[in-house]
């Protein structure tokens, strides 16, 4: 065989494997880009302005199931003391990325995380989303040691009902991590959602991923027990921010007697 023949077949067969390469490559599931949510974090910069949020409260966090709780959940897991800070679309290593925005500055006692579905849904395997939520757990709590996790389960729904055992899969994985610390609690919405007794479609609106009212009903009932359980006897530690002091009033300025005119 001629050198320049041989050469041909070694260059062929370089090609041939950077192909099948970047073919796998390709096919690798990545997370989206968290810069993406950098006008959510803009918005709780704008809010935190408005209205100075306590420290010591359970910051509530996750993707938009979370988000759409925003509008009910200080009333539904009343008498505590609640901070909605979620951003729809997200996934864990969105939250992993803006932990310093999303929770921490906050100084919690307590985190509420839903995350997972988007993560199952952008094809993410098992593994990859439990080593992004340790990666995040691990993040907060290199700034507050002495924080708690609830960790939600992934949520069935209609839409995504083909992804299910992947989500299944992944709840596994997360409640066994959880079993393995006292300071995380696993909750699992999911159970109380697939034994619901109606039809499960009034679970959800129109786009069949989204809850409806009934869907947050049983959130509320599954997570708001544990909350008490574990949280109300630390509502002591709310700290409320000072309100602004009104600004005194300036002291008049001190004038001097006229001076009479000597006498001529």
């Amino acid at each position: 065989m001629s050198i320049s023949r041989t050469f041909c077949l070694l260059l062929i067969a370089a090609l041939a494997l950077g192909l099948q390469s970047t073919a796998r490559a390709a096919e690798t599931p990545v997370f989206p880009k968290p810069q993406r949510f950098e006008k959510s974090m803009l918005a709780f910069d704008e809010q935190d302005r408005q209205s100075p949020p306590p420290s010591g409260a359970i910051v509530c966090t996750g993707s938009s199931s979370m988000l759409r709780w925003h509008g009910d959940i200080v009333e539904d897991l009343a008498p505590l003391t609640v901070l909605p800070r979620a951003f729809g679309g997200s996934t864990i290593n969105d939250l992993l990325h803006f932990a310093d925005r999303a929770v921490i500055r906050y100084n919690p006692r307590a985190v509420v995380v839903y995350e997972g579905d988007n993560d199952v849904w952008n094809k993410i395997p098992a593994e990859q989303i439990l080593d992004t939520f340790r990666a995040f757990v691990r993040r907060v709590h290199n700034e507050l040691p002495e924080v708690r996790f609830y960790i939600m389960s992934i949520k069935p729904s209609i839409r995504r009902w083909e992804l299910w055992p992947a989500m299944e899969e992944t709840n596994a994985l997360l409640e066994a991590w959880c079993a393995e610390h006292d300071f995380l609690t696993y909750v699992d919405v999911a159970g109380p959602m697939l034994a619901y007794e109606g039809i499960l479609t009034r679970l959800f609106v129109a786009d069949k991923l989204h809850m409806s009212r009934a869907g947050y009903d049983i959130w509320r009932d599954t997570l708001r027990p544990v909350l008490l359980a574990a949280e109300l006897e630390a509502e002591s530690q709310v700290v409320y921010p000072e309100p602004p002091q009104p600004a005194e009033p300036a002291a008049a300025p001190i004038v001097a007697p006229p001076v009479a005119a000597p006498a001529s």
